[in-house]
This record gives C-alpha cells, structure tokens and sequence, in this order.
C-alpha cells in the first residue's frame, strides 16, 4: 500500500491559494484598466455634449440620477456608494461575500452604474467601486479553484484595485492595513504583497509607469512647513470631517426629514442631479466627473482653477454621494482638497502653489476617509514628489486629529454597517422608488 505524503495536501492547498490569488490579481488588474478607459471615455462624451449644448445637463443629468438610483436599489442594492464599505462589511461577516455584497453581478452592475455616472456628469470616482470589483473578482477566483474563503482574500483584492486605479503599489498595502483589515496579520501580509504585485505588473504592462497626477517638482523649507502644515490640516479635516458627518447623518439620522428624503430614494436622486448640473453649468463644467484634468494641471503648476472651484466641487460631491447612485469618493475628494488648497495658496502667496495644493488635498482627504498613511503615500506617489513627505505626514496627522472632533466615527467604516444587514431580494421593492 502506498504512504500518504506527509504534508502533500497542505503543499496542494498552498499552491491552488497562490494560483487563485494570482489568476485573481491579473484579472482585477485587466479589469481596472479597462473600467479606466471607459470612465474617461464617458467623462470626454460627457463633456463634448455639454459644450454643445450647455443646458442639456439640466436635464439629462437628474434624469440618469434617479434612473440609476432605481436601478441599483431595485435589481443591484449592494452597489450603491463607493464599495469600500461593502468590502469592509464582507470581511466581518463572510457570510455576506457570496450572497451579494462582492458577487460577480453586483460588480457587473457597480461597473456599468458607476460609468453611466460620469455619463452625465456626477462627481464620482472610479478607486472606490474599483475595489469592491477587486475583491469580488478574487472571492470568485478563490470560489472556481476551491480554496477556503478568508478575510485576507478580501483585504488581498481591495489592496490591489487601489494600487491598480492610482498605480501605486506601496498605498495599496497602506490602505489595507488602514482600512480593511483591523488585525493585519504576516500571513496576510504576504498575500496583500502578492495581489498588488501582480496587479501592479499588469498595470505597468499595458498603461505604463506612469504618474496619476504628473510630477510635482516643489518644496517647502522647514519654516514654510511650519506655517502651511498646520492651516491645511486644521481646515482641511474640518471640511473633510463635515462632509463625512453629512453623509453618515444622512444615511442613520431618525430626523423626520432625512426618513422622508429616505422612503423616496429616486426622488432624492433627482433632486441630487439637479443640483449637481446647475452647478457644474454655473462654473462652465469644471465640477463634472472626477475633476482629475484640472486638479492635474494644478499639482504640475501649469494653470489654477477658479477660486470657487473648491466649494463647488465640495457641493457636487456631496450631492452625488448623497445622492445613493455608485461611484467613490476618492478621486473627487483629492479634487476637493486641491480647490481648497489653492484657496489657502492665497494666504501664503510667497510659497510655491502647487505644494499648498498638495498639502490641500492631503488635509481634506485625510478629513474625508481618516485614514493619514494611505493618503500621504496615495499623495507622494501619484505626484513623485518625495520631497513633500514631511509636510504631507504633519498635515495628515493634524487633519486626523481635527476630523476626529468633528466625526468621530470613521467614514467608511460607519456606512458598512449598513450593508451587515442583509437587503431584500432584487425587485421586492420596485414599486416602492417612484
């Protein structure tokens, strides 16, 4: 008779992990690349249109606002919002992986929702649903090649679509750790390493190794920093705090108002829309889709924005999150934080703009999401700019501290609870959105 192997089967086990692991990242990474392109495709078709016609968003875009919103609540619940929170609800719960929160057809659903969003013109991203697709993508590698599901698979998935959307491996692992896992073990350390690896590769492989938001060559001196450091993260977290306490307010408050607004969600999201296409026809479509073009060209120096630019990027993002429809935060947030940063370049007009732009979006998106590794390392990479990591870290640590008065429960974090209880069925409650 023949012996049993000694350790065969956990060697088996081992490598069918790293093969799901594998097969998942490449896959997740393909898939960012794509969703990328076609985001931006409809954020130029979106753009061409409203130029042509300047008040058609004020139709057409509350329109799409509410058909979304009835769609993802009727057929697609567990894609509604950025998808962080979902990813973070599945990993206390792995029960809710396979039922719907990081199913296949909700990240079908997330792409196609989150994409006819920049259609019309939301303020949305594309880095938040970019995860909740990642880690769905690895949940159904690992469920096709039979390996045990675990909350590192999840935390592996979500590290990689960030570093995928931004291109930036080491804020990958950073956000993992932040964000997704609350007990970040060495195993699942090495697992994180690995899907960002190879997600990262696929990246490089087609798109290149290039720099999200261009090189920002500025600097600040120790006494600039002193002075700059302090103002952004202090502003920064307060506004970055104050949008996060809306949505949060909004999504639990029992004030009568906020339930009603509540129990007539299409309408909401209509109303939502509109506010959004008055806005972004008032500052000549600047506000529209994620405000990457411009908070580019403010990072590399080569043009400022409109000074109102910053508080009308805050109200469109807050009307789109508020809103329900899919699509992320973090893109528009960095947006943000770049409006008001040059708002704050105003009031140190002797140092360089594009570092107190920098030091902008680090104070509000740290307020925003408080997580102060993952933005000041989302920051230096997606804009080369090492030289800045000082006053990155001090802005970030001080805007944490000020958010954490002004909410005291992390964003993320707080909206996943809403997704522990399970949704009813898809189209159980159709004749309840009109």
């Amino acid at each position: 008779m023949a012996r049993a192997v000694p350790g065969f089967d956990t060697s088996f086990d081992l490598a069918r992990r790293r093969a799901a692991t594998a097969i998942g990242a490449i896959v997740l990474g393909l898939v960012a690349i794509v969703f990328a392109w076609f985001g931006d495709r409809a954020q130029e078709i979106f753009t061409r249109a409203a130029t042509q016609s300047p008040y058609l968003p004020l139709i057409l875009t509350p329109t799409v606002f509410a058909a979304v919103v009835w769609i993802t609540n009727t057929w697609a619940p567990a894609a509604k919002g950025s998808g962080i929170p979902q990813v973070i609800a599945a990993g206390k719960d792995l029960d809710l992986t396979y039922s719907r929160l990081l199913s296949l057809p909700t990240a079908l659903g997330k792409l196609l929702l989150t994409i006819a969003m920049l259609l019309v013109g939301g303020s949305v991203g594309r880095e938040g649903p970019t995860v909740q697709v990642s880690a769905a993508i690895m949940v159904a590698c690992h469920r096709f090649l039979r390996v045990p599901m675990t909350a590192g698979v999840l935390i592996a998935g979500g590290a990689a679509g960030v570093a995928a959307a931004f291109n930036t491996p080491l804020a990958g692992v950073a956000f993992a750790i932040e964000e997704l896992a609350s007990a970040f073990e060495q195993r699942v350390a090495v697992l994180v390493m690995a899907a960002v690896v190879a997600s990262g590769l696929v990246s490089l492989a087609i798109a290149g190794n290039y720099v999200y938001f261009g090189v920002m060559h500025d600097t600040l001196k120790f006494g600039a920093v002193i002075l700059t450091a302090p103002v952004a993260g202090i502003f920064g977290g307060a506004l970055g705090g104050l949008f996060a306490r809306c949505l949060l307010a909004f999504a639990r408050s029992g004030h009568a108002v906020f339930v009603a607004v509540r129990k007539r969600p299409v309408r909401a999201a209509f109303a939502c829309g509109l506010i959004v296409a008055v806005i972004g026809v008032l500052t000549g479509g600047s506000t529209w889709g994620t405000g990457y073009e411009t908070t580019k060209l403010m990072v590399e120096g080569q043009q400022s924005a409109s000074p109102w630019f910053g508080p009308a990027k805050f109200l469109a993002t807050t009307a789109t999150a508020l809103s329900g429809a899919p699509g992320g935060i973090f893109a528009p947030s960095l947006s943000v934080g770049a409006g008001f940063g040059q708002l704050l370049s105003y009031m140190f007009p002797e140092y360089p703009m594009p570092a107190i732009v920098l030091l902008g979006m680090t104070g509000y998106f740290v307020g925003v999401v408080r997580a102060p590794l993952t933005a000041v390392i989302i920051l230096m990479e997606t804009t080369a700019s090492r030289g800045m990591i000082l006053p990155l870290f001090m802005t970030a640590i001080i805007a944490d501290a000020v958010s954490k008065l002004v909410c005291r429960e992390k964003l993320y974090h707080g909206l996943s609870r809403g997704f522990m209880v399970q949704s009813t069925k898809p189209g159980e409650t159709a004749a309840k959105q009109a």
